[in-house]
């Protein structure tokens, strides 16, 4: 599943945002790569112990709390603190695929990296090129969204950052542990619950919609662990 979020950040959330970054400490990205990725990985990324990287961490997974679609999508267990990072000056970020296992910084939490989540905190006008890559079984799809807008894709999948040639390219990015690991049973659950929700608006208080929603749970608790 490959699915754009709108709007996850308001812009009254954003303007916050940017200016807490603009005072921050920013550090080499590759503090957090992998042995694999740290070849591959050229940016900036917002200390992890700087109070900004916190308090908008703690915005953000708010907000991911208020989006259904997120919620319905994801089915999160569990959500690592958001990253910040900044592309300039012809940065990049070569092909990759995340860690699978994720440590909490600090603590003894781990997390399972089953989604991985870019939230665009600078308008695609601001900078050029910065466009995330995703590969899967259908070919390459490049995404550069507005700020504020998520997108949301399979943590296995194969993924690089184009070159910034021109301002800088701002986002937070993120892994989500998902009750059900399995990406065609999340996506079936995620088109399900789409169905009873259309089957809801358009034949209200119709018996389909409770047997869907039966069919929706019992699949959910056998494929969930939570």
């Amino acid at each position: 599943m490959l699915l754009a979020i709108a709007d996850v950040l308001s812009q009254d959330e954003l303007t916050t945002a940017r200016r807490l970054l603009a005072g921050a400490r920013w550090v080499d990205g590759r503090v957090t790569a992998g042995h694999q990725s740290a070849r591959a990985k050229d940016n900036q990324q917002l200390a992890e112990d700087d109070p900004a990287a916190r308090q908008l961490g703690a915005m953000i997974v708010s907000a991911l709390e208020r989006s259904a679609l997120f919620v319905s999508a994801a089915l999160p267990l569990k959500v690592f603190p958001p990253l910040f990072n900044r592309y300039e000056g012809g940065q990049s970020f070569g092909t990759h695929v995340d860690n699978a296992i994720r440590q909490v910084p600090g603590t003894p939490h781990r997390v399972r990296t089953d989604l991985s989540a870019t939230l665009f905190l600078a308008a695609p006008e601001e900078y050029d090129g910065g466009e995330l890559v995703v590969e899967d079984t259908y070919g390459l799809h490049e995404v550069k969204l507005p700020a504020g807008h998520l997108i949301l894709y399979p943590a296995s999948s194969l993924h690089h950052v184009k070159p910034v040639t021109r301002g800088a390219r701002l986002a937070s990015f993120f892994w989500i542990q998902s009750m059900v690991r399995d990406d065609g049973e999340r996506t079936l659950l995620f088109d399900l619950d789409l169905a009873i929700q259309g089957v809801n608006r358009e034949l209200p208080d119709k018996p389909l919609a409770v047997q869907l929603t039966g069919v929706y749970h019992n699949l959910l608790r056998r494929w969930a662990d939570a």
